[in-house]
C-alpha cells in the first residue's frame, strides 16, 4: 500500500501543477475570461487553504513517519512554515475569519524562499547549508517524478498555492466590499 501511496502523490501534484498553470491565468484575466472561476475561488478560499496546508501536512508526515526518509533542516524549516498555516486555517474556517491570509502570507512567503533554494539545491546539487540529517538527507533526492517533482518541489507546490489563493480572495473581498 506505501508504494501505491508513493507512486500517486507525484501523479496528484502533477495533475495540481496543471490547476495551478489554469488558476493562475485566471487570476492574471480576472476581468475577463477569469472573473467567474476567481470569484469561486476567492469566496471558497479559506476551506481551500486549509485542505492545501492539511494535505501538506499529512504527505510530509507520511513521507518521514511512514515511508522512513529523514527530513533534512531545510525540509524542517519549510515545515515551520507549513505546519501552522494549517492550523490558523482551521481556526479561520471555524470562526469565519476571512483575516486569516494576514497572517498566513508571510509565513507563506518565507516557505516559498526556503523551498526554492531547496529545490535548487537538490537540482544544482550545492547548498551553502551543512546538512544534520543522517547520511547528507538535504542532498538526497528521495522522490524524482516526471523530471521535476520532489518533496521539495512539492512544498514549493503547496506554498504557492497558498499565496494564489490569498490573492484570489483579496480580489473576492474587493470585488464584493463595493457591491
Amino acid at each position: 500500500m506505501v508504494e501505491s501511496v508513493t507512486s500517486y502523490i507525484p501523479l496528484l501534484v502533477l495533475v495540481s501543477h496543471v490547476i495551478f498553470v489554469i488558476l493562475l491565468l485566471a487570476l492574471i484575466f480576472s476581468n475577463s475570461w477569469g472573473r467567474d472561476i476567481i470569484s469561486w475561488l476567492g469566496k471558497h478560499a479559506l476551506p481551500l487553504a486549509f485542505l492545501v496546508a492539511s494535505f501538506a501536512v499529512v504527505i510530509s508526515l507520511f513521507y518521514s513517519e511512514v515511508v522512513g526518509f529523514e527530513p533534512c533542516v531545510l525540509c524542517w524549516w519549510q515545515r515551520v512554515f507549513i505546519y501552522p498555516l494549517a492550523v490558523i486555517f482551521a481556526v479561520a474556517v471555524w470562526k469565519k475569519i476571512s483575516s486569516a491570509f494576514l497572517y498566513a502570507v508571510p509565513l507563506a512567503l518565507l516557505g516559498t524562499l526556503v523551498a526554492l533554494y531547496h529545490s535548487y539545491s537538490n537540482f544544482s546539487g550545492t547548498s551553502l547549508l551543512p546538512c544534520t540529517a543522517v547520511g547528507g538527507a538535504c542532498a538526497k533526492v528521495y522522490v524524482l517524478a516526471f523530471g521535476y517533482i520532489t518533496i521539495p518541489s512539492m512544498s514549493l507546490t503547496v506554498l504557492l498555492y497558498i499565496l494564489l489563493l490569498a490573492w484570489a480572495n483579496k480580489i473576492y473581498e474587493k470585488n464584493n466590499s463595493h457591491s
